[in-house]
């Protein structure tokens, strides 16, 4: 179809003005959370409650201003977590609005690319191979179209569609939600959003995955764990505390502090955040993160199957060499003023021929420049021949056919182009023939060209054959077309050898020019296979072992070779973009669908896709996976550490006989620090050089293992001890419990914020834990400091938190002795990393 054929379309103005007026072209958005919503969900949390709870006790007690004072850190909290809560659906809503559907549309007579949700109705929608539907329409043109609606039908079979002017049974309309599996279409939108047939039925596409993930299981397995820990030891803390000291109020005011303290409801938060907050820092590296799961995958990565043409080169042909006869026509040595000789006209007369007319595959774009510059002004270029059939390209027969009708001749011809052994096959070369063929390919391959065979027949009859085996095809030649390797293809294949990544290529090109392409980019060589020689399904597991090329593999075979590095324990990314391509990267535990040259259905089946067609963006993206699970550990790290002070400081006062430390205007003060030191400071850790140097993590390796539990409670227990024995010596000091209780504060605080820079790194020692601050660390550090020094320091506010202003000599001395804590906190991961290298077996020297 020719461009200059379609319909003018619909003018900027008049889309613009329908959309105000219809609405977006989407169905409704359930899965989207507006700012009331998020209010009513963080207002149900177990710790709001237990706070509210904790502020009707006061009420009750009849102490007011605790109560009012307690409300207000409700309310300062609840905006807090709010904001945190809007800020990472925002960043859903950006991805989201980047992984819905595209468009080809006519706006202004001009064929433009648009999101799915900005298609309105009467706009003309060009639709191709691989497209997803975006609106309900009807057909103004096609050929060979054929459409999936198993969506809506369930029927497994596509379904040929027809113009209106073609067709009288009905397939001319065309429906949302439903796939292009061949041809081309041109189509008018007459329903969108929930006006569609999909939208009638309730389905909707735009959902996000909702399938769990391993990390949210087991950080879900550890709230519930944790939770029914805080309700028991609650009741039990409320029983103990009246039995000793009666005053059921007071006990239950304990017990609802010590629930506080345990409680993990930044688990998930963390977890969400961490996951939306990288998915956008993955987009800013243009690789667009359709599955949040897919980036606690990244890191386990250990196989990356890639495509030659787009991924690892630049995807923009151009034709290098032309070979008829034994002769070579070499076009990157030519001057500028160089014809092409006559001997080989025909050859690239048709090559056009059997490239598409308006052209997107990058091969037929450059056959057709280099047909526009050379054969300008001759009887070569045929703009007056009019297509009559296409035979497509088939996984046996590498080769498509076009015939062209002759004007004022009953003949038609036919062009071919494909591998250069299938068009051999069809050709009929006798057996010198096809080996003076394979010689002149693997020369041409040796220059790293990708080669395509050509020939050209004469068809007279007035019916079509059913196969191109039919027709008496005459050998032409060869074209060969350089990709150019990517500049920062080398340097990226190495960084993922080092991150012990295995990178393979998986691609349709000639074995030749695979190798080549692979030496360039530093991929292993040493092994390669082609798909004639892949065995069957029993025996591929144990062939594929080591192989670095898999050379003229089709899109099934591809499938075969994913589940078989499966099935070797590998967790394997693969890149792919079209429609035969998505069972692969389904299957893959990432899939990776390139974004420009892309179709929808790839896209839909990839868990990632490279808004750039970019390699170095998929390493990128690796490297960020990797910093987000380093990070999230860290932050789970600090949150299970920093909830264990808080227990042991509710417990211990009331078993040794001393009044209580903590309330809950306390716990309340310490998740303002909590909060944004797990989901900023550690969210924000920039990557460290040691993590692509590291191999991947394996599926069995958990987030927080024994080990970091351990880690946890002992460096939660040091800060406890330090401020328990604090709030004890300065007690039988003398000093007033309202003294002693904002002095013991300050030196838990002060702890805390050395327990945010220790835990920035599992790495024993002061300058991996301080080096390369981020911004994040001094806003949050610096905030802390100031509001205690607010709560403790500002008579009002330190009576409202029970404490009494001291002098700035015993002030300063509680923050040193704060300060100390990191020593011990250096000490502590210096013993645990003895400890796990004194669990490593030794190798004997020999």
């Amino acid at each position: 179809m020719q461009q200059s054929a379609y319909p003018a379309g619909l003018t900027t103005t008049e889309a613009t003005a329908r959309q105000v007026a219809e609405g977006p072209n989407e169905l409704e958005p359930e899965q989207r959370r507006g700012f009331s919503r998020i209010a009513g969900e963080v207002a149900s949390e177990p710790m709001f409650l237990l706070l509210l709870g904790a502020g009707s006790i006061y009420l009750l007690m009849g102490d007011l201003n605790e109560a009012l004072m307690l409300l207000a850190f409700v309310c300062i909290i609840m905006a807090v977590t709010i904001l945190q809560e809007r800020h990472t659906e925002r960043a859903l809503e950006a991805l989201r609005d980047l992984s819905s559907p595209r468009a080809l549309a006519i706006r202004d007579g001009n064929a433009i690319r648009i999101a799915g949700r900005d298609v309105v109705r009467d706009d003309i929608l060009i639709l191709g191979e691989g497209d997803r539907v975006p609106a309900d329409g009807h057909l103004l043109a096609a050929h060979e179209l054929s459409v999936d609606e198993s969506l809506l039908t369930g029927e497994s079979l596509a379904v040929a569609k027809c113009a209106a002017a073609q067709d009288e049974r009905g397939n001319t309309k065309i429906f949302a939600g439903t796939l292009i599996t061949s041809g081309q279409g041109i189509m008018c939108v007459s329903a969108i959003g929930a006006a569609t047939e999909l939208g009638r039925i309730g389905k909707s596409l735009q959902s996000i995955d909702n399938e769990t993930s391993p990390l949210q299981r087991e950080i879900g397995e550890l709230t519930k764990r944790l939770a029914l820990i805080a309700g028991t030891l609650c009741l039990l803390f409320t029983a103990l505390y009246v039995a000793i000291r009666g005053g059921w109020l007071d006990g239950l005011l304990a017990g609802i502090t010590l629930a506080m303290g345990i409680l993990p409801q930044e688990f998930p938060v963390i977890l969400i955040i961490f996951l939306a907050l990288g998915a956008r820092r993955i987009a800013q590296q243009r690789v667009l993160t359709r599955r949040l799961g897919a980036i606690e995958t990244l890191g386990e990565t250990t196989v990356l199957c890639v495509d030659k043409t787009g991924t690892l080169t630049q995807n923009h042909m151009a034709v290098a060499a032309l070979a008829v006869d034994g002769q070579q026509f070499d076009v990157t040595n030519r001057t500028a003023l160089e014809v092409l000789p006559e001997h080989f006209h025909e050859l690239l007369e048709y090559s056009v021929l059997a490239s598409e007319t308006e052209p997107l595959d990058p091969m037929e774009q450059a056959v057709h420049r280099m047909a526009n510059e050379y054969l300008a002004n001759t009887e070569h270029l045929h703009t007056d021949w009019n297509l009559t059939r296409e035979y497509e390209r088939l996984p046996d027969l590498p080769a498509m056919s076009h015939l062209w009708q002759v004007p004022g001749r009953h003949l038609q011809a036919v062009a071919c182009k494909g591998a250069p052994e299938a068009i051999a096959d069809l050709c009929h070369l006798d057996a010198a023939q096809t080996a003076q063929v394979t010689a002149q390919v693997a020369v041409m391959a040796e220059r790293g060209l990708r080669v395509l065979g050509v020939a050209r027949a004469e068809h007279r009859s007035g019916t079509f054959p059913d196969l191109q085996h039919d027709f008496a095809f005459e050998y032409l030649g060869l074209v060969g077309l350089a990709d150019p390797l990517r500049t920062e293809v080398p340097g990226a294949v190495e960084e993922c050898r080092q991150a012990g990544i295995r990178v393979v290529m998986i691609t349709g090109d000639h074995p030749h020019t695979a190798r080549t392409i692979a030496v360039q980019a530093g991929i292993d060589d040493s092994r390669m296979l082609t798909g004639a020689e892949l065995l069957d399904d029993k025996n591929i597991v144990a062939q594929i072992a080591g192989v670095g090329i898999f050379a003229r593999v089709t899109p099934q075979q591809k499938l075969r070779i994913v589940e078989a590095l499966k099935a070797r324990g590998e967790i394997v990314a693969m890149t792919g973009d079209g429609v035969n391509d998505a069972p692969a990267l389904k299957a893959a535990h990432i899939g990776i669908a390139m974004g420009r040259r892309g179709t929808d259905v790839a896209r839909e089946a990839a868990s990632l896709v490279l808004l750039n067609d970019d390699f170095g963006a998929i390493v990128h993206a690796i490297r960020l996976g990797r910093r987000i699970f380093r990070n999230l550990r860290q932050a789970m790290i600090y949150t299970l550490a920093v909830h264990v002070p808080i227990v042991v400081l509710s417990i211990m006062p009331l078993l040794l006989g001393l009044p209580l430390m903590l309330a809950p205007i306390h716990i309340a003060f310490l998740e303002l620090i909590i909060n944004p030191a797990c989901s900023i400071v550690f969210e924000a850790e920039a990557n460290e050089e040691a993590l692509m140097r590291m191999s991947p993590r394996t599926p069995e390796e958990r987030l927080i293992a024994s080990s970091h539990i351990i880690l946890s409670m002992i460096q939660g227990a040091l800060t406890a001890g330090v401020a328990m024995l604090l709030y004890w010596f300065l007690l039988n000091a003398g000093r007033s419990v309202e003294e002693t209780r904002g002095l013991a504060f300050v030196a838990l605080i002060v702890a805390d914020s050395m327990l945010v820079l220790s835990s920035r790194s599992l790495v024993a020692g002061f300058w991996p834990a301080l080096r390369g601050l981020n911004p994040a660390s001094y806003w949050v550090l610096g905030g802390t400091a100031l509001a205690l020094l607010a709560v403790t320091r500002q008579p009002l506010l330190a009576g409202a938190f029970a404490f009494t202003p001291t002098a700035w000599r015993d002030w300063l001395i509680a923050c040193l002795i704060g300060c100390a804590t990191f020593a011990l906190f250096e000490f502590t991961k210096a013993c645990a990393a003895a400890a796990v290298l004194a669990r490593l077996p030794v190798t004997p020297v020999k």
